[in-house]
This record gives structure tokens, C-alpha cells and sequence, in this order.
């Protein structure tokens, strides 16, 4: 790769899943990053190099073009050369252990998305608003239920969207703390708190092998349920993925799992850490809450600035096909393209004031939900999540605050709050 370089010792930690247990320390990296090189290569020991995007405009010019800049033909997430050399042994060649929408390129991805795109349009999350309210409601009850404190992360924002996309998919409540657990393990593979029992972060395999296991486990639980779904069809999304054809065909095995994959963790998880992310932010501003009770109408802007202010999806690689020029720099075909969700969402250059919370920012053209063709195929279902859990919380929230310290996964994939404790009073 050609110059320019970034000094190691400033970009090896966002190659550390430890580091992002402090985000502030990541901002740091960033805002460094984009200042005095936003578009350059890093070469960590251990990892292939890769040019590292931190900057709004270039981010979005690369995520635009997936012709240009594949997610599959290498991992498309950060991975050391020993775990992607394992993903190779897993899957008998491949650079994915799952080959789910966010793995796939044109013409397969247009192809797979098709099949559950219609399900989440805007129209359709209607048929869907009257059930998120209902268990939005049963939510605040839970919170009122540990009378006065609780981890707001664990006890609330993890099972929330948990339990609507479940519910939808058709997995049965018994189940939905396996999900859980797969989530965890999927996404937090190094973390203390959440990571697989038994695994060790230390091995530079480790995220490869969780990743199979993990893989494995899904396989186990979906196969019996794509079998029913086939033989009796019924309304929920087990049903429309298991029948779905792409190119007139029955899904790819493995492309099949993995769709039953993502819309089980990521389904979910970046909506959890996005809204632990809003209590967390309330419990530090006490003024925010008290406009929020006064002005609900806030209450959308609240939502999609937090969205931008959690970032939580940090970073996904892809690779180029041919030789690009961007930045005055030249990308060349097979290089490896670092992209930092959470940098672009902090840019100087696009957001006023980027470090500051602001609910009445417009427009918030965050990408959050990523951009492009590969956009998240559930942000409605998402946003309507969280705005209607705030406004079934917020008129009731008379007071709250930090009872403890926040505490970030250590994860350099998904990152967000696992533990947001509050004290809190309800009205």
C-alpha cells in the first residue's frame, strides 16, 4: 500500500476490542484521525493494512458504490489474519463465517433483501404500532416494578426490542434469553461481562471460533423451525424467510441460517445500545428531561439524535475491485477499507457542534443505520421502537439519575452501555 500512514501507536487501539469499553478515549483516536489523517493506512501487527475512513463524505461515497467496494470478498468486519485464515478452514474458502445481508454483494444482496424488504417498509410497520405500544407500556411497568433503581441496560433496553423482533419472527418467549445470550456472543466475543463462557480473547482465533460456534448454535435452533415453517406456513417472519426464493430458488444453506442470524441479534441489539445510550444521556441531564416532558414533540429528534450519539455498529471493512481514487489518494484494487461509523458521526465538517446532544438538530443526516444500498433494512421498525418506549416513559419519568458509573462493552464491532444504573422516581 502506498502512503500516507498513520503512526501505529495511534490507531493500534481501535484495532483492541478493550478500548471501546472507553468511548471517550475513542473519540479522542478520531477526532485525531480526521484531523491529521482522514484517509490514511494503518498497519497494525497481526491484520492485513487497511485504509482507515473516518471522514462523513468519504464514508458515505464508498458505502454508495457496492459494485465498487464488496463486504464479501474478504471479512467485513475487522479480523486478524489468524481468524480470517480459520474462517477459510470453517467454511471451506470463504472470507464470512455468515453470508447474511450485511455479507452479500450485488447481485445476491439486492436478491436476499428482497425478500423481507417489503416487511419493513414504513406502511407496514402500522400493522405493527399498536403491539410495540402495548409491550413499550409493559416495559415502564417493569420499571416501576424494581421500585426506584435498576440497570436500565440490562433490565430494560437489552429485553425491549428483544422481544418485539422475536416475537415477530416467531421464536417463542422461553427462548428469547438464548437469543440473548447469542447476541452477546456474537457481537461482545471479548468482553468479560458477555463474551461465550470458556472463551479466551487472548487468542487471536478466538472471534473466528465463537463466530462458528455461534453459527452452529443458530443452525441447531432454526433448522426444526424452517422445517414447520415449509410444511405450515404462517404470518411471522419465520415463515416468509424459510419460503422465500432468491432467483427463483430456495435459499443458500448458509446464506439461509445467517438471515435468521441477523435479524436475531442485529435485529435488536443496536436498538438496545441506542437506548440505554438515551437513558444514560437523560440520567446526565436533568434539564434535557424536564424539556422532553414539556415539549413531547422533541421526542423524534431526541430519538434520532441518539441514534447518532451511540453510533453503536463502530466500524465494517470492505474491500476494493478496482482501483479508486478518493481524497487525492489512490485505492487499489484488493485493499482493505476500514469504515468508522462512529467517527463520520461525530464529523466537524457535517454536524455543528458534533460533542453536543442536541434533540433539536436538523437536519441530523447521522448514518447510524448505515447508507446506501446496504442500509439497515430495520430502521423503521427501529425508530418506532424507541420513539414509542420514550413516549410511554418520558411523561412518567419524574426524576433520574446516575446511581453508578456506565460501563461500554469491550467490542470493537458493536459497542454500546451494558450497564446503565439509574435511580429514578415515576409519576
Amino acid at each position: 500500500m502506498s502512503e500516507p500512514r498513520i503512526p501505529t501507536e495511534l490507531v493500534a487501539p481501535i484495532f483492541n476490542p478493550a478500548t471501546f469499553s472507553n468511548p471517550d478515549r475513542v473519540h479522542d483516536i478520531f477526532r485525531t484521525l480526521r484531523r491529521d489523517y482522514p484517509l490514511a493506512v494503518a498497519e497494525v501487527p497481526g491484520y492485513d493494512p487497511h485504509w482507515i475512513v473516518t471522514r462523513y463524505a468519504d464514508l458515505r461515497e464508498i458505502t454508495r458504490q457496492d459494485n465498487l467496494f464488496h463486504g464479501g470478498d474478504r471479512s467485513k468486519t475487522l479480523i486478524s489474519q489468524a481468524g480470517e485464515a480459520l474462517v477459510k478452514q470453517f467454511t471451506g474458502g470463504q472470507s464470512n463465517i455468515f453470508r447474511s445481508l450485511v455479507q452479500l454483494d450485488p447481485p445476491e444482496h439486492g436478491a436476499y433483501r428482497s425478500v423481507l424488504a417489503p416487511s419493513f417498509m414504513p406502511d407496514k410497520m402500522l400493522a405493527f404500532k399498536d403491539n410495540i405500544r402495548t409491550v413499550a407500556r409493559d416495559y415502564v411497568e417493569r420499571l416501576a416494578a424494581f421500585g426506584g433503581s435498576c440497570d436500565f441496560a440490562t433490565d430494560i433496553a437489552f429485553r425491549y426490542p428483544a422481544q418485539i423482533i422475536l416475537d415477530l419472527v416467531g421464536v417463542p418467549r422461553a427462548d428469547h434469553e438464548k437469543m440473548l445470550d447469542l447476541t452477546h456472543w456474537l457481537f461482545s466475543y471479548a468482553d468479560p461481562d458477555l463474551k461465550r463462557p470458556g472463551s479466551n480473547p487472548a487468542d487471536p482465533e478466538e472471534i473466528t471460533k465463537t463466530w462458528n460456534i455461534v453459527f452452529n448454535e443458530f443452525k441447531e435452533y432454526y433448522e426444526p423451525i424452517i422445517a414447520a415453517r415449509r410444511a405450515n406456513p404462517t404470518s411471522d417472519i419465520a415463515s416468509l424467510v424459510a419460503n422465500g426464493k432468491v432467483f427463483g430458488h430456495e435459499m443458500e444453506e448458509r446464506a439461509m441460517i445467517s438471515y435468521f442470524v441477523i435479524i436475531s441479534t442485529a435485529g435488536h441489539d443496536t436498538t438496545s445500545a441506542t437506548t440505554a445510550s438515551g437513558m444514560w444521556v437523560l440520567a446526565e441531564n436533568p434539564d434535557l428531561l424536564a424539556r422532553l416532558k414539556a415539549e413531547p414533540a422533541l421526542i423524534p429528534g431526541f430519538v434520532e439524535e441518539t441514534i447518532r450519539w451511540a453510533s453503536p455498529v463502530q466500524q465494517f471493512v470492505r474491500s476494493a475491485v478496482e482501483d479508486y481514487e478518493l481524497r487525492g489518494q489512490t485505492i487499489r484494487k484488493g485493499d482493505l477499507v476500514y469504515l468508522s461509523y462512529t467517527s463520520a458521526n461525530r464529523d466537524e465538517e457535517v454536524f455543528e457542534n458534533p460533542y453536543v446532544f442536541d434533540p433539536t438538530r436538523s437536519p441530523n443526516r447521522h448514518i447510524g443505520f448505515g447508507y446506501g444500498a446496504h442500509i439497515c433494512l430495520g430502521q423503521h421498525l427501529a425508530r418506532l421502537e424507541m420513539k414509542t418506549l420514550w413516549e410511554e416513559l418520558i411523561p412518567r419519568l419524574a426524576a433520574v439519575e446516575m446511581a453508578g458509573p456506565r460501563k461500554h462493552t469491550e467490542s470493537e464491532f458493536v459497542s454500546g452501555p451494558k450497564s446503565v444504573p439509574i435511580r429514578f422516581r415515576l409519576q
